[in-house]
């Protein structure tokens, strides 16, 4: 009887959607700094565990250098069975995240701590203030801006601290990317 309540259960739930993962939620892209653990399926010898480079590659066995900062574990899983399909007929790789080093974003300025932020998930312009404990009395609430580099050139991301904090407009309480410089005059 317990089995087949079990039974019973379970395929509610898949049917349900239950056992779904999220189709919203959006991968997680490697940064210089993250570590990753790279396996190919029936190769005991292509087993690594290694840290993507400031570059944003890292290197691995018989594939070489591969390039792999803003790409999702399986992106970069059938980038390194492109490279290995010269030395293994059917070369099936496994990429794991096991260090998040790399997703971090920096406050600096008149904060209670200024210095690197962990982002262990999505994080927004006010969570960070928050994980620095907050502004300092001398802080130029209306001079607040996101430093973000793209490519050669940086990009200036005014924000609207007034209007975050009101909940008028929330429009600039913008999600931070790995490398991103929080600066609170």
């Amino acid at each position: 009887m317990v089995r087949l309540m079990s039974a019973v259960l379970c395929v509610l739930m898949l049917w349900s959607g239950a056992g779904r993962a999220d189709p919203s939620a959006t991968p997680y892209l490697l940064s210089p700094g993250d570590r990753v653990m790279i396996s190919v399926w029936q190769e005991d010898n292509l087993r690594q565990e290694t840290t993507v480079l400031p570059d944003g590659s890292i290197t691995f066995p018989l594939a070489g250098q591969v390039t792999v900062v803003g790409l999702d574990p399986t992106a970069v899983a059938k980038k390194i069975e492109a490279k290995l399909k010269e030395f293994i007929a059917e070369p099936h790789a496994s990429v794991v995240v096991i260090g998040t080093n790399g997703n971090v974003a920096y406050v600096q300025g008149k904060v209670i701590k200024p210095g690197p932020v962990p982002m262990a998930g999505p994080t927004d312009v006010l969570q960070a203030l928050s994980m620095s404990g907050g502004m300092d009395k001398f802080a130029d609430e209306s001079a607040i801006k996101v430093i973000r580099g793209t490519g050669a050139t940086q990009k200036v991301l005014p924000v609207r601290y007034k209007d975050l904090v009101s909940g008028r407009d929330l429009s600039t309480n913008f999600q931070l990317q790995a490398g991103d410089t929080l600066v609170v005059p």
